[in-house]
């Protein structure tokens, strides 16, 4: 198989195990994930949720966030990893937003990466999720399952990675995509003790078959099963 025909094999089994693949940050506008995401950088889904369910209720749009004192917003995110910078770069990004965008988020993905706090993947995350613009975000878990898969080189970047990713991958299929890699990565490829003795992609993984003792991949080829979710970030 070529490397085309190598991702449409990756594409087609993970349709399989996760067709429901979809962005786990609870949110009901682009606002909202922009806030979301942006506090997800090195923390997890779960932990995120936990917190917004809250702060949503509080903070409905970018002048409830620049109503109350730096360090009021700050305890109301202390959950969250980095905290006290999430938080002054919301206050910061809130005033954007009303300075510039009339309060509302910008669609475009150079406006986007503008603002504080938010980087090349946080952009793409809402564009793709808030306004339908196909993308592919490269978090933590398309990273490592990009390279492990074998679609991207192990000492690739971050960039490099989705350049290959939007080579390989048909664009109106990038979203989707994303969401597939994001599953794959959290409920079954996970950075530690990856379940790679039922995976159906283990003949692309060098990684997975280094980690397999002799005659434990047998059966295991095309044994797609599809992993329970958790609720796990």
């Amino acid at each position: 198989m070529n490397a085309k025909q190598k991702m449409r094999h990756i594409l087609d089994t993970l349709a399989e195990m996760f067709p429901d693949a979809h962005c786990e940050l609870r949110h009901s506008n682009p606002f909202e994930l922009t806030i979301a995401v942006l506090l997800s950088a090195q923390c997890t889904d779960e932990t995120v949720n936990k917190v917004t369910v809250t702060l949503f209720e509080k903070y409905k749009r970018p002048e409830d966030y620049l109503a109350v004192p730096l360090d009021e917003l700050e305890q109301d995110i202390r959950r969250i990893g980095l905290f006290r910078s999430k938080a002054s770069n919301i206050q910061k990004l809130c005033r954007i937003l009303i300075d510039k965008y009339d309060g509302e988020v910008p669609h475009l993905h150079e406006q986007l990466t503008e603002l504080p706090g938010v980087g090349r993947k946080t952009a793409n995350v809402v564009v793709s999720n808030a306004f339908g613009v196909p993308a592919i975000a490269v978090d933590t878990h398309v990273e490592r399952v990009s390279k492990r898969l074998g679609a991207a080189k192990p000492d690739d970047t971050v960039l490099e990675v989705e350049k290959k990713l939007m080579k390989l991958v048909p664009q109106d299929e990038w979203t989707i995509t994303h969401h597939r890699l994001i599953f794959f990565g959290r409920y079954h490829c996970k950075a530690q003790n990856p379940q790679c003795p039922i995976c159906p992609l283990i003949d692309l993984c060098k990684e997975g078959q280094k980690r397999m003792k002799p005659g434990v991949m047998k059966n295991t080829k095309n044994k797609a099963t599809k992993p329970k979710i958790a609720n796990e970030g």
